[in-house]
């Protein structure tokens, strides 16, 4: 197995529109639609930026907003963290564009720090940051 084996993930949404507004205030990025590759009707797909070019051999895991029948966004799942410059800053943003604020900045030590927040959806989301 590969040293890491994320390769893509899925933050599952009942609001697309808010949920893409609210990922793309905090984040500072600009979000892709996808066309729907299975053809079922209904699923609604918007990528995170990635480097195309350089595809799967760069640091990060693509992913992506999915709004589909029979999936429902939860709170205690998966965990997905977002590398950023400094996790508080994203955290707060968080807060202010309707999402809450859940676990603030706290050292980890060695390995840098970590802020817990929930988006508009109800997800859990995690900020990571060395600084």
């Amino acid at each position: 197995m590969k040293s890491n084996p994320v390769v893509h993930f899925e933050i599952h949404v009942q609001d697309m529109n808010r949920a893409k507004a609210f990922y793309e205030a905090v984040l500072g990025v600009k979000l892709e639609k996808m066309p729907d590759p299975t053809g079922e009707m209904g699923t609604d797909m918007w990528f995170f930026p990635m480097d195309k070019e350089a595809g799967m051999n760069t640091y990060g895991a693509g992913g992506m907003l999915v709004r589909m029948e029979g999936s429902s966004p939860g709170g205690s799942g998966t965990l997905v963290y977002f590398g950023c410059d400094d996790c508080a800053v994203q955290a707060a943003r968080a807060a202010a564009h309707g999402g809450g604020l859940c676990k603030v900045k706290t050292s980890i030590g060695e390995h840098g720090f970590f802020a817990l927040a929930q988006d508009t959806e109800g997800n859990m989301i995690g900020f990571h940051s060395m600084a």
